[in-house]
């Protein structure tokens, strides 16, 4: 008897697949952009220098023989030109970040990210960083061949000029910054003389070391990662906001043409594919690829793309500021302007108005001078000579003017009530005065705690009054 043994053959293992490691992470790719010239640059140049004069130059004027704005948080004090705030005003604080708010719905409801691309400190001092290095290091070109170029005593040369211009510029950002806290001038002499606090000299190297670092290394990473506005951007626009856009159906298909070629001939669009648009963007993004976050709104590449269209005589307005609505409907620029008045538009405007409108009718109605009343703690009520009841309060007299003023006390509220302490107080400018007041009624007054007013007149204002509401407390 024959035995067949099959053997079965198991089948070849297939080779595993090499392990492929995927980063959730982009290395950052350096920007360096193309300069260019157009009407959007020159509205984004002229926020720059509107900005930055008024940075730099409003702590050096006087108001009254003092800085016209600092915010003196040692004596807690903060000066805007003639008006004196303190602390107690906060409120005025409350009414300008709702105000600042509502002015950036309004804004980004009408033209997106105008904000970003025009005004914002990081967009700001990102342009003049990549002034300086373009003065020191040349155009693009010039600087991409640096940077592929191996060190040398040219590179190090340049690259030295450069950083040792945006330290420089750094910290006089930084003095600046802190010439609002603290006096300017006063500020200046201390620098010279090498007596600065530790304070000031920690924040005028923080804020530079701040400038220098967002502007002249993190730049476009700022507004891509950091900036919490380019993520919920979205949510506050519709299809009626302006914002910069390409025209799809009039550019494609793209493609690279002689200045003397027919594109219809060759079935292409507008678009000529010269990706100068890219070149100039500080976010190095395609619009063509449609609205994204990264896009700070700044129209640099519709800046870029009129030029081309010139160049090749085509019409201008390629990519420009349009509207969703517009880019579908076929809109002209008048159609497209009208709608911008939509009831969205309107009611934020109404609010904002109707709030700045209250907060100038409230600092114009607003009594220059505020008092506190605390009771003293030590004795909450006394007897005093012929069986009088005696309340000590402490006033705190805040002189909101640039007056001396001469303050006459009064109390009312109960039957003989009277001061038992100086009726008249001397309150320098801008003093705080704090004094001890004491207050009696005559003995058989009705026990338990009795409501009482404090009225203050000024003898040098008569516009100064002020009523503080207290209690009295009669011991049984």
């Amino acid at each position: 008897m024959s035995t067949t043994t099959a053997a079965t053959a198991a089948p070849a293992a297939s080779p595993e697949p090499d392990a492929v490691e995927i980063s959730l992470y982009e290395s950052r790719r350096k920007i360096q952009t193309r300069s260019v010239s157009g009407t959007f640059t020159h509205l984004r140049w002229a926020a720059v220098w509107f900005t930055q004069i008024l940075f730099y130059a409003l702590p050096w004027f006087n108001w009254n023989g003092r800085q016209a704005v600092l915010f003196d948080l040692l004596s807690r004090r903060f000066y805007l030109g003639g008006l004196v705030l303190y602390p107690q005003d906060f409120i005025y604080l409350t009414g300008l970040l709702v105000m600042s708010a509502l002015s950036l719905f309004l804004f980004t409801a009408v033209a997106g990210r105008l904000w970003c691309g025009y005004a914002c400190p990081q967009t700001v001092y990102t342009e003049i960083f990549m002034w300086i290095e373009k003065k020191i290091e040349g155009d693009r070109a010039a600087r991409i061949r640096l940077d592929d170029a191996p060190m040398s005593g040219a590179k190090f040369a340049r690259r030295g000029a450069k950083h040792l211009a945006w330290v420089l510029f750094a910290l006089w950002t930084g003095f600046t910054f802190v010439g609002y806290f603290t006096p300017i001038r006063a500020q200046t002499a201390e620098v010279l003389a090498g007596t600065m606090g530790a304070w000031q000299t920690f924040w005028i190297f923080f804020y530079g070391f701040a400038t220098y670092g967002n502007a002249g290394f993190m730049r476009e990473q700022v507004c891509k990662y950091m900036c919490p506005y380019a993520r919920f951007q979205s949510a506050m626009f519709d299809k009626d906001t302006l914002i910069v856009t390409y025209d799809a159906a009039r550019g494609e298909p793209r493609g690279s043409r002689g200045k003397k070629v027919d594109p219809k001939e060759k079935g292409l669009g507008s678009c000529v594919d010269c990706t100068l648009c890219v070149q100039v963007c500080p976010t190095g993004i395609d619009i063509r690829k449609g609205l994204q976050y990264e896009c700070i709104g700044c129209g640099a590449c519709a800046d870029v793309c009129d030029e081309v269209m010139d160049k090749f005589g085509y019409a201008r307005g390629l990519v420009k500021y349009s509207t969703q609505n517009a880019m579908t409907g076929g809109w002209d620029k008048a159609q497209t302007i009208r709608r911008a008045l939509r009831p969205r538009v309107l009611v934020y405007s109404a609010i904002l108005g109707a709030i700045a409108v209250a907060v100038g009718v409230s600092l114009y109605l607003r009594v220059p001078m505020k008092v506190d009343v605390i009771r003293d703690r030590g004795a909450l009520a006394r007897m005093v000579d012929q069986g009088r009841i005696e309340n000590v309060y402490r006033l705190q007299i805040m002189n909101a003017t640039e007056d001396r003023q001469l303050i006459r006390l009064a109390v009312e509220g109960m039957e003989g009530i009277a001061l038992a302490s100086e009726p008249v107080v001397d309150v320098l400018p801008t003093e705080v005065r704090t004094l001890a007041v004491r207050v009696q009624v005559p003995p058989g007054a009705a026990s338990g705690s009795h409501p009482i007013l404090f009225r203050l007149q000024s003898s040098t204002d008569e516009a100064i009054r002020l009523d503080e509401k207290t209690t009295f407390l009669v011991p049984r």
